[in-house]
């Protein structure tokens, strides 16, 4: 597993979604109000578009997701799973912040690893998160 530069924390809008390549993959990063960053595959797996970077960041109950924009199902950014459909997930991916750099780890899945700068931005709080 390799991690790959994708972004400054700092570019990432809170409650935005952001499209970003991993070689030939689409993923899509979210910065909650909190801090909290998610990455995603961006592929809707209801439809095969890749477009859930157009989509709605919001919650549901205390669960942060990100809304398809084409058929509007929620999936849950820490896990993946859709909350409208349980036969659909998206995938989910490994994200740190090292000096103020977000990066994601290159296999699907892969948990956080702790940051160089354990008291800055990036220290993981769960699998395929990361807060400032």
């Amino acid at each position: 597993m390799r991690w790959i530069a994708v972004c400054r924390y700092d570019d990432l809008l809170p409650e935005r979604a952001v499209a970003a390549l991993l070689g030939d993959e689409q993923v899509v990063v979210v910065r909650t109000h909190d801090g909290t960053l998610y990455v995603v595959g961006n592929r809707d797996p209801d439809t095969g578009a890749c477009v859930l970077s157009r989509g709605i960041v919001g919650s549901r109950g205390d669960r942060p997701t990100l809304i398809a924009p084409l058929h509007k199902q929620a999936y849950d950014l820490g896990t993946g799973a859709c909350l409208d459909d349980p036969a659909l997930r998206v995938q989910t991916y490994g994200v740190r912040v090292d000096d103020g750099v977000v990066h994601v780890a290159t296999r699907p899945g892969a948990r956080s690893a702790p940051t160089a700068d354990a008291t800055g931005p990036g220290v993981p709080q769960a699998a395929g998160t990361a807060s400032k």
